[in-house]
């Protein structure tokens, strides 16, 4: 059985590091690293449970070589952070932030089809590395937005938009249109002192040109908002609001932004 290893990069990058190790390392594989040694398929699980803790790692292959039990691969490794990791490997993530680091990596197969032993080696971050523009169609682009949607939940509008273009407009069904990446940053800064939104996605779908969500906003009242656009909230209510975002690119950067709801407010009494 021969070893496909555009696939492995396809299933890589779906996230789903149950059915990569399951589908593509044998059972006494190995994997040598500059963090250590793991032995056997649970080794695996273990390393990629720690590695993918609040991080999303996407490859992009820039070559590789494939003989009948060997592959060497260049690749170009991009890491998109949900939640902060102070001791991430290659330096301290936030939500929002993207690193690129360079590896290569040789794979070992057995008879089967399978990884018996991968052995990588990786240059500092943003070393000799090529670079995707922010976002897009390409699923290393659609991991960078879910960060983007968590520096946004974070309340981090330094790192949320840095995703927009300067001259973005931010156009709410409830109010008029917002303009630029500033005035943005000043909106938000402003409604977080009291009420804090955290997205929750349920889809998205994603081109070059655009990207379409559907999500939930929870607005939570971290002081009292009498007069909070949605509906009066006290100090620890919270309304959940289905929305529906459609995001305009340029260049791999929002320039434009419009939300509509996708159904009733439900609101939590904090009592």
């Amino acid at each position: 059985m021969s070893f496909d290893y555009e696939a492995y990069i396809d299933c890589f990058l779906t996230g789903d590091d149950e059915v990569l190790v399951e589908r593509f390392f044998a059972e006494d594989c190995e994997m040598h690293s500059g963090s250590g040694v793991r032995r056997g398929k649970q080794g695996m699980r273990e390393f990629l449970a720690w590695a993918h803790d609040g991080v999303r790692e996407c490859p992009r292959i820039q070559r590789y070589v494939q003989e009948a039990d060997v592959v060497f691969a260049d690749i170009d490794m991009d890491f998109h952070a949900t939640e902060h990791r102070p001791n991430f490997p290659f330096g301290e993530m936030h939500p929002g932030d993207t690193k690129t680091v360079k590896f290569l990596a040789r794979y070992d197969l057995n008879g089967e089809g399978k990884i018996t032993k991968l052995v990588t080696a990786a240059w500092p971050p943003e070393q000799e590395v090529t670079k995707l523009s922010p976002l897009g169609g390409h699923p290393s682009q659609l991991a960078a937005y879910h960060a983007y949607a968590a520096a946004f939940s974070n309340g981090d509008a330094e790192r949320f938009t840095r995703f927009y273009t300067d001259d973005v407009v931010l156009d709410l069904s409830s109010l008029p249109p917002i303009a630029t990446a500033q005035g943005i940053a000043e909106f938000y800064d402003t409604m977080f002192k009291s009420v804090r939104e955290t997205l929750t996605i349920h889809s998205i779908e994603a081109s070059d040109e655009r990207i379409e969500v559907d999500c939930t906003s929870r607005f939570t009242a971290v002081e009292d908002a009498p007069d909070f656009v949605v509906g009066a909230l006290a100090k620890g209510d919270w309304v959940d609001v289905p929305i529906l975002a459609s995001y305009t690119l340029r260049d791999g950067y929002i320039c434009h932004i419009r939300t509509r709801r996708g159904g009733e407010p439900v609101f939590t009494r904090a009592g």
